[in-house]
């Protein structure tokens, strides 16, 4: 920590407030003694009482006494959840708002997506220190572990969801948790059992008892948490060295409990664990005491990522100390990837810890040319890139579809194969149909005059009549010729054939129809991305009504006069300002199924498929991106309460805009192509990033 005099300097004639009251605000005060106007104690969930000889206070009655810096003291992730608290409030009043290190948590960096000018370790340069120790002690959260949420607090958001969820509701649950908390750190490293005591005997809380509520905080955790595969690596290799290595935490843990995370996340290198609350003293106190006890002296190094407890703890003690980053700190350097202002509730800040879990999820990012961030595999670009858009969308058509109370759900192909996996997740298995359709399935059975055949010709395709023909009504060696040779020009001279060879169509689509089972009742439609030709068609040959339930719904004002039902995830306004019409070809063609397109249905309703063009890489890439995509869906709704399930479509399409920003390494999804075979186009991806 820089001298806090340093810090405070420029604020020597103004009154100042000191945000924070656990233990180490005392130690602060004390160091900044009678020099400056500290006028008040902040906190996020108390504003009266008294605490080390000072008042606590509101955030009004700081801005009221014209108070000109709040002083942060926290840890780096908790500073984060403060600036998300009261920064906007500060930035209005014009109060600096600057943490004990010195950072004006104000001032967000821009996004950015490379590490060039940011000193951070190697894996090497952390190895070559290592090696110089008999011993080696590590922290646990952020360092060896990490949890797939922005804040630590939001832990308390969880647990405070989950007993809502069983009917029990405690007021103002999170700033009750975290004060009972801060009460008992004051005296010592408390346990989680002692800390859900001390909550329910002085906040007069019934129902559940301390171990019950202990248990549930516990394996909300659990959920939460996974291992940073390198820094275990890494830490398996200095074990097979020879090397003891000790876990030492701050935590309410208690060791049996560390010791089911550490078994969850497949880590067993360790020789024991130092917690805290099973001691009775933190790493600013005593906690390294504890481990120079065991070790008899010999040479230890500590690896951590906080500044104050990790780095200037062990050095106090005469440990050598080493940092390395944790994943929201990474993050953070990155100015967040220019998600921080889209944020909202804990929806959002579980999504970003997931991706930070993901993508910063290796301390060692400083190593390779040029140090930027990259996605190295296709599974990790369907997670970090396309999930989030993908997972509202299936949270809002499952919305929708109860909104409505649609009886059938028919997720059309291609588009739909993987949205039936998660759909089906998230209501039943075999909630929905795979309906197997294509636009050039639909209009070859759906057709019924000239008025049809011009509407279809009015969608221009790159190619000749006859080709159209072929590719559009599976119609081929028909060419005319008038008396002088000359070809026909336009779909109107097979009006005929065409016709002809939609009644046949249309029997053979009815056939396929007659296995699935139709309940009485509206059928949600689903198409991706389209203007509804297909709904258009295939409701001529259903009795049902079609509720078109679209993620975004093309030339919708030319639709209008066809009559059609449909309800867009992305509707005018949301498009009018967003990037969607630019990412929407890319979306399509890593959500399209591994089989070809359906032309039409033969006389038995057995489909007849397309000719397959991709290359089996190119499908197997695919299949990778969708594996990413459905694990993460998983996931966020085994993570985030239903409750709290908020659509946010500005943050998702954040998420999906990094395709353009992070340096994507898997050569097979830059080889990717999108075909359109209705129109005879082929579009590089590479041409699209």
């Amino acid at each position: 920590m820089e001298n806090l005099s340093k810090i405070l300097n420029p604020y020597k004639e103004d009154k100042i407030a000191v945000y924070g009251l656990g233990t180490e605000t005392e130690r602060v005060l004390n160091e900044i003694g009678q020099d400056f106007q500290i006028v008040g104690l902040l906190d996020g969930y108390r504003e009266e009482g008294e605490l080390y000889h000072k008042q606590i206070i509101s955030l009004q009655q700081a801005i009221d006494c014209q108070v000109k810096l709040i002083l942060v003291v926290a840890r780096p992730g908790s500073c984060r959840a403060i600036l998300k608290r009261i920064g906007a409030v500060c930035i209005e009043n014009q109060i600096a708002l600057m943490d004990v290190r010195g950072r004006d948590l104000c001032d967000l960096k821009k996004a950015g997506y490379q590490f060039k000018s940011t000193d951070g370790i190697s894996r090497a340069r952390l190895m070559e220190q290592a090696d110089r120790n008999e011993v080696v002690s590590i922290d646990l959260f952020d360092t060896l572990i990490m949890r797939r949420t922005l804040f630590p607090t939001d832990i308390f958001d969880l647990v405070d969801c989950r007993l809502k969820e069983k009917g029990i509701v405690i007021a103002d649950f999170c700033g009750r948790r975290l004060a009972s908390e801060k009460h008992l750190a004051r005296s010592g490293a408390p346990t989680l059992i002692e800390i859900y005591s001390y909550m329910k005997s002085t906040y007069s809380i019934t129902g559940m008892a301390p171990e019950e509520l202990a248990e549930l905080e516990w394996q909300t955790d659990y959920e939460l948490v996974v291992p940073r595969r390198e820094m275990c690596g890494f830490c398996e290799e200095l074990h097979r060295k020879g090397k003891e290595i000790y876990i030492v935490s701050d935590t309410f843990y208690t060791k049996d409990q560390l010791t089911g995370l550490l078994e969850k996340c497949g880590i067993s290198f360790y020789q024991d664990i130092f917690a805290s609350c099973e001691y009775k003293t933190a790493k600013t106190e005593g906690l390294f005491e504890k481990l120079k006890d065991r070790i008899s002296g010999r040479k230890v190094i500590h690896i951590g990522d906080d500044p104050v407890a990790d780095m200037e703890s062990a050095e106090k003690h005469g440990i050598a100390a080493c940092q390395v980053y944790s994943g929201t700190e990474l993050l953070e350097m990155a100015g967040y990837l220019g998600l921080w202002d889209s944020m909202e509730g804990v929806a959002d800040r579980i999504k970003i810890g997931m991706l930070a879990a993901k993508l910063f999820n290796s301390p060692f990012q400083f190593e390779g040319e040029g140090q930027k961030i990259a996605v190295r595999t296709a599974y990790d670009l369907g997670y970090v890139f396309f999930a989030p858009i993908i997972s509202d969308f299936v949270i809002w058509f499952a919305g929708q579809v109860q909104k409505y109370d649609l009886q059938n759900v028919w997720l059309c192909a291609r588009d739909g194969y993987l949205i039936k996996k998660m759909y089906d997740a998230l209501r039943g298995a075999d909630a929905s149909v795979y309906f197997l359709t294509s636009r050039t399935a639909a209009i070859r059975a759906g057709v019924e005059n000239e008025e049809d055949i011009t509407y279809v010709s009015g969608m221009k395709f790159s190619g000749t009549v006859e080709k159209e023909l072929e590719e559009r009504f599976g119609i081929s060696g028909q060419v005319k010729e008038g008396a002088a040779g000359i070809k026909a020009v336009s779909l109107m001279d097979y009006s005929q054939a065409i016709l002809q060879r939609a009644a046949l169509n249309r029997k053979n689509y009815h056939t396929y129809m007659k296995r699935l089972q139709i309940r009485e009742g509206d059928i949600a439609f689903f198409d991706f991305v389209a203007k509804g030709t297909s709904q258009m068609y295939v409701q001529r040959l259903v009795r049902n009504h079609l509720k078109g339930l679209y993620f975004l719904q093309l030339e919708r004002e030319y639709m209008q006069e066809k009559g059609l039902d449909i309800v867009a995830f992305y509707g005018k306004e949301e498009t009018d300002n967003s990037e969607i019409y630019e990412n929407y070809y890319i979306l399509e063609t890593v959500l399209t199924s591994p089989a070809p397109s359906v032309k039409e249905f033969d006389e038995y309703g057995e489909p007849c498929y397309a000719k397959e063009t991709r290359k089996k890489k190119e499908i197997q890439c695919v299949q990778e991106i969708q594996d990413g995509i459905l694990d993460y869906f998983m996931t966020y709704l085994r993570l985030c309460p239903e409750a709290e399930a908020v659509v946010n479509r500005k943050i998702d399409e954040l998420f999906l805009a990094l395709v353009h920003r992070v340096e994507v390494l898997d050569e097979n999804f830059i080889g990717l192509k999108v075909e359109d075979p209705f129109f005879n186009r082929m579009t590089d991806i590479e041409d699209l990033l």
